[in-house]
């Protein structure tokens, strides 16, 4: 059995930034893919809980949820630090992700799959999260500032996922260069770094998954 093991799946962007974390550590490990819609006893076993991806699996022992999973990456592998080392600067970007997960990633999705009056309220939110985003960045080339961190590799979704495919997939147009420019050109940095770049999901396989999944049902905002 490989020391480290990731179980995860293709689309899920939260698998793809342990991925990146992992690669940018030169940390080998074996990469496990999930169907998630027939849950293996391996996924079970290692995450009895939530029973999601992504599981990392480091000496037997797993660890679940994205954001815990980057952290311990970070250190138990010390090179190519992902968090600063000041303790201030550790909470901030600790805020940063969170506030991404929790607070950007859920408006956008609504604002792109909600009907009606739901979906304009999203648009809304979805903008001034964004906006706030924007401040935080200021000039900087990454939001831990010349190298990829914890808050740019949260924010792999809004870089690939929405721009790049669910915009397409649901036929809006909310993150533009003329609207966050700032962001713009983060997203350019971030998507540019070979090992991101290497690691992301084939565009047009992943807006047919989402059109796919959305016309479904299996998916609700």
């Amino acid at each position: 059995m490989a020391e480290v093991k990731l179980i995860g799946m293709w689309a899920s962007p939260f698998v793809r930034r342990i991925q990146v974390a992992l690669e940018l550590k030169g940390v080998e490990y074996e990469y496990v893919e999930e169907d998630l819609a027939n849950k293996s006893e391996l996924l079970l076993k290692y995450n009895p809980v939530h029973k999601k991806v992504p599981v990392l699996v480091h000496k037997g022992k797993p660890i679940a949820e994205s954001l815990v999973i980057l952290e311990y990456i970070d250190e138990t592998w010390k090179n190519n630090p992902i968090l600063p080392q000041d303790p201030y600067q550790r909470a901030n970007a600790r805020f940063w992700a969170k506030f991404i997960d929790e607070k950007c990633r859920p408006a956008l999705w609504r604002a792109a799959w909600g009907k009606g009056e739901q979906r304009e309220k999203a648009m809304e939110e979805a903008c001034q999260n964004l906006k706030i985003l924007e401040n935080e960045l200021k000039n900087k080339k990454f939001f831990g500032g010349e190298s990829i961190g914890l808050v740019d590799l949260t924010g792999d979704f809004i870089a690939h996922w929405y721009v790049d495919v669910i915009d397409e997939a649901a036929g809006v147009e909310l993150v533009t260069k003329e609207k966050f420019p700032v962001l713009w050109k983060w997203i350019d940095e971030f998507v540019s770094c070979t090992t991101v770049k290497k690691n992301l999901p084939d565009k047009e396989k992943l807006v047919e998954f989402f059109r796919a999944r959305y016309s479904s049902g299996s998916w609700k905002c």
